[in-house]
């Protein structure tokens, strides 16, 4: 479909019938005198041979070049037929534990133990990369929870921010009731659909204001839906030195109890992950839980037609000069 994005500028098609009309050739009692260097010259291009013969025919082709770049300053373009593009998106935060046990080496991957914040930047890191299409925030939790990154399509900077996050950096402890409230403090203006927090920890609450349980139910007031994920394998380690070492499993202590709770009181999942195969996985089905089929956007494509009565236009103008050069070099 043809349309013109500066219509209103075809209204200046009749301005050379309107400078006529109200401008007439001036007549003899009317004309003045006026010196002009090179009005002998005028003169004679004027009756030279030829020239009174092509006088209509220019005129319709002067006529026909004005029109064709009002055409062109109009913007003509052609609209082609709508295209639906189907937009998915999610509105995701993330809650990660930075608290001193997360420096625990107990994630394996190929055959090495690495610690488990190691495991995690890279795994969360790649889950970041990949959502091109979605906003996400970041909360760093410890003995208090700090949001990192509020809720942004710049999936980069979250990524870095997460990569420069050091242990310590929130203290030693684990609040995971706080980063629960500061997530439902963040999302509680978004679409009821969009509600989503991601929370991982290793271990269980042992800081902050909040009991997680009860913050959990708030979430569900709040309409907040919580996927809980506990990091770490099922190995053993062992704590102390010398004849006071023993051996202890590294998933002690995690509060597996709450996480579900929180999980299944928010409608959310909960999973567990002992190495790096088992999170990388984990993400993936989040992935395909959470897409977010938002309002189905329309796009119609836009060709400009401009150049070609600005061409049209300018190949006229070279027309009535060459018209001109037969009279010039006879004359010259």
């Amino acid at each position: 479909m043809l349309e013109f994005a500066l219509w209103w500028l075809l209204l200046c098609l009749p301005i050379p019938f309107l400078v006529a009309w109200a401008m007439p050739p001036a007549t003899e009692s009317q004309k003045t005198g006026l010196k002009t260097p090179f009005f002998g010259l005028a003169k004679q291009l004027q009756q030279a041979p030829g020239v009174l013969r092509q006088h209509g025919a220019l005129r319709i082709i002067a006529l026909l070049a004005w029109a064709l770049l009002v055409v062109a300053a109009a913007r003509p373009q052609w609209v082609g037929e709508p295209v639906p593009i189907k937009n998915e998106g999610r509105d995701l935060l993330l809650a990660v534990d930075i608290s001193g046990s997360m420096e625990m080496e107990d994630m394996q991957y190929r055959g090495r133990n690495l610690p488990r914040i190691t495991v995690v930047k890279e795994v969360v890191g790649e889950f970041v990369e990949k959502r091109t299409t979605d906003r996400l925030g970041l909360i760093l939790f410890g003995d208090n929870a700090y949001l990192q990154a509020p809720l942004t399509f710049d999936r980069l900077t979250v990524k870095q921010l997460l990569q420069e996050a050091q242990l310590g950096f929130a203290g030693r402890k684990t609040a995971i009731g706080d980063a629960i409230a500061l997530g439902i403090k963040r999302l509680k203006t978004r679409p009821d659909a969009a509600r989503v927090l991601i929370l991982l920890t290793d271990g269980e609450n042992t800081a902050g204001e909040i009991d997680p349980r009860q913050a959990a139910e708030l979430a569900k007031i709040a309409g907040v839906k919580i996927h809980t994920i506990g990091v770490a394998s099922d190995q053993m380690i062992d704590r102390g030195f010398g004849f006071f070492s023993r051996a202890q499993k590294a998933s002690a202590d995690l509060d597996e109890g709450t996480l579900q709770f929180i999980a299944d009181t928010t409608g959310g999942q909960y999973f567990r992950a002992r190495d790096m195969a088992d999170l990388s996985q984990i993400y993936d089905t989040l992935n395909e839980i959470e897409a977010i089929e938002q309002d189905e956007k329309v796009y119609r494509p836009i060709v400009s037609l401009m150049h070609w009565p600005l061409g049209a236009a300018l190949l006229l103008s070279l027309l009535i000069a060459l018209t001109r050069l037969p009279a010039v070099r006879k004359l010259l």
